[in-house]
This record gives C-alpha cells, sequence and structure tokens, in this order.
C-alpha cells in the first residue's frame, strides 16, 4: 500500500424487512463535537466495489450509486467472490484507507433505511456494518437517526431526512462524523478505534444512493 494520502485514494438478506433486523441496544458511545487534528487532509477519490456488493444491489452511474431491489439478482448467477457481502444489502467503496482527514458526501432518494460510514477492509461479509465491532456507522431507520457500532446505537438528533449529507472521517483521531452540508457544522461525531485499513460502507434497504467522493472538506469543520 502506498503512503499515506496516496493510500488513502487508494445489510439485508433478499427479502428481509426492517423489522427483521437484529436486535440494537442502546448504548453511550464516546462523543466529541469539537477537536484538534494533525491529520493530513486528503480528497479521497472513490467508486462502489461491485466485488463487494449484495446481489440485491445493482450498481449504476459508474459505479458511484447503488439502487436496491427487492428480489435482487440470482445469487447463483452473481459471480463468486469471497469479498462480497452474503447476506446483507452492503457495498464497499473501492480505496482502502489506513491514514489521514477525508471527506465525502451522500445523496439517498426514495429509502426510508440505510447505513453510511466506514468499516475495516477486512469485515466478515456475513455481518451487517453497524452490528459487529469493526464498522462505524450513521444509520436511517423509522424517520430516526442513530450512531451504531457493535449493534450499539445512541441516537442523533436531527431534524428531518437531508437528501444530502457529509461524512467526516479523521484516521489518526479514530472520528467519523456526520456533517450538515447546509451550514456546514458536524451534527453528531463518534470514536472508533482503527486498527486496520477501513473503506467507505454503505447499506441500503431500498431506493438509491449516490456517493460524492473527491471533494474539499468544508471550511469551519473542527
Amino acid at each position: 500500500m502506498a503512503a499515506s494520502c496516496r493510500a488513502a485514494r487508494l445489510c439485508l438478506l433478499v427479502g428481509r424487512t426492517v423489522s427483521s433486523l437484529p436486535a440494537r441496544r442502546a448504548a453511550s458511545l464516546p462523543e466529541r463535537r469539537c477537536f484538534v487534528s494533525t491529520s493530513t487532509r486528503c480528497n479521497l477519490q472513490f467508486k462502489l466495489d461491485e466485488r463487494t456488493a449484495h446481489s440485491s444491489l445493482d450498481l449504476f452511474k459508474k459505479d458511484t450509486g447503488i439502487i436496491y431491489r427487492i428480489l435482487g439478482l440470482d445469487p447463483t448467477k452473481v459471480p463468486e467472490n469471497p469479498e462480497r457481502f452474503r447476506d446483507w444489502a452492503v457495498v464497499f467503496g473501492d480505496e482502502k484507507i489506513s491514514s489521514g482527514r477525508h471527506y465525502w458526501e451522500v445523496t439517498v432518494k426514495k429509502s426510508q433505511e440505510f447505513r453510511l460510514g466506514v468499516a475495516e477492509a477486512l469485515m466478515s461479509r456475513d455481518d451487517c456494518v453497524g452490528t459487529d465491532g469493526s464498522s462505524w456507522v450513521f444509520s436511517y431507520a423509522q424517520r430516526k437517526w442513530c450512531a451504531m457500532t457493535g449493534n450499539k446505537m445512541v441516537p442523533v438528533t436531527i431534524v428531518g431526512k437531508p437528501d444530502r449529507v457529509g461524512i467526516l472521517l479523521d484516521y489518526e483521531a479514530g472520528l467519523l462524523a456526520l456533517v450538515d452540508i447546509g451550514k456546514p457544522r458536524i451534527i453528531h461525531s463518534f470514536r472508533g478505534k482503527f486498527k486496520g485499513p477501513l473503506c467507505p460502507a454503505f447499506g441500503l434497504w431500498d431506493g438509491e444512493l449516490l456517493t460524492h467522493s473527491g471533494l474539499e472538506e468544508p471550511d469551519g469543520l473542527k
């Protein structure tokens, strides 16, 4: 893996319903809205990695977006790949992050259930992002936001469901933040213990999702 910035550029069973998701435990995740970062800022640019995409997800717009198909593709007709998520409608970005401070945005349309964040590149493909200790996500379900890791969740106070939000990752600080791009401001942030390369991670239960990478971090975020 190339060093620093160069390296950085470097959930659902088909037919499952929201109510069948694993039970989530309420918990108090460490939160900090303000922090001093010494990490190098990089314009991470990525596409979605088809090799990781669950069979219910179709990639579009030059592999920067996904659409959830309730029936999905016949798993027997999807090329076998050990990197593919087998049980949950999850897909990773195709770049691995092992250092630096990175920012990207996500547009979500016609969806009432999705997850946005990061996960270890070697995360088990039998799990869903947010349900184990190797992934950190912001989840939207039943008209509510929460921060999730290790199947623990903490509510995120936010009015409504913005069509487009930002994700800020500071690897060295172990920080993941959800950003209101209209202000801009950090809506909520929490800490993680990052032990290896991370990938942008996305879960989608309905509708569609479009990623926007290669962006400058908005001024004023701390």
